[in-house]
């Protein structure tokens, strides 16, 4: 389904302006920045993304990182996915990152997974709720899934196992 789950002709957003963040398309530019956010709050992360993954591993590299940023990049651009980097309003620091991915599970037209570094934990719900709306409001997707928020982990694994069952 890569490059298919939103119509050709929808503009993608570029950005998204909330009161105490920003969203801008993740890219290599912002690699430091990010770094930081993702690292300062590695412990956190990994059960933001489920028990089950490592990322982000303890000897991840800022160069490692680069490449998962322009990987994200070149996804934006092929219209395969969209991440986006959530700034400071004066864009000084990381705050968090949103990604919004092709379904893979019958039923939903994306998934959603966001996360907010340690020190601006305060904000997860605000992000996670302006997120929501902005998808209602300005993308076509009607029904997503944001696995580990409004699905569980262990019924969002169910879903992956038997797609026939979502």
């Amino acid at each position: 389904m890569k490059g298919n789950f939103v119509p050709e002709t929808f503009q993608v957003p570029v950005s998204l302006e909330a009161t105490d963040y920003r969203l801008e398309v993740l890219r290599p530019e912002v690699t430091r920045l990010d770094y930081d956010a993702v690292m300062s709050s590695k412990t956190r992360l990994r059960s933001v993304f489920s028990e089950a993954t490592e990322w982000p591993r303890d000897d991840m590299t800022l160069e490692k990182n680069t490449d998962d940023l322009a990987r994200h990049e070149r996804e934006f651009e092929a219209r395969e996915a969209f991440a986006y980097t959530v700034l400071s309003p004066a864009g000084d620091k990381c705050v968090g990152c949103v990604y919004v991915c092709p379904p893979r599970v019958v039923g939903f037209d994306s998934e959603v997974y966001l996360w907010v570094r340690d020190d601006c934990v305060h904000l997860d719900e605000h992000l996670y709720l302006t997120v929501r709306n902005w998808l209602v409001e300005a993308w076509p997707l009607k029904r997503t899934a944001f696995p580990g928020r409004e699905i569980s982990w262990a019924q969002w694994a169910t879903f992956l196992e038997d797609p026939a069952e979502s």
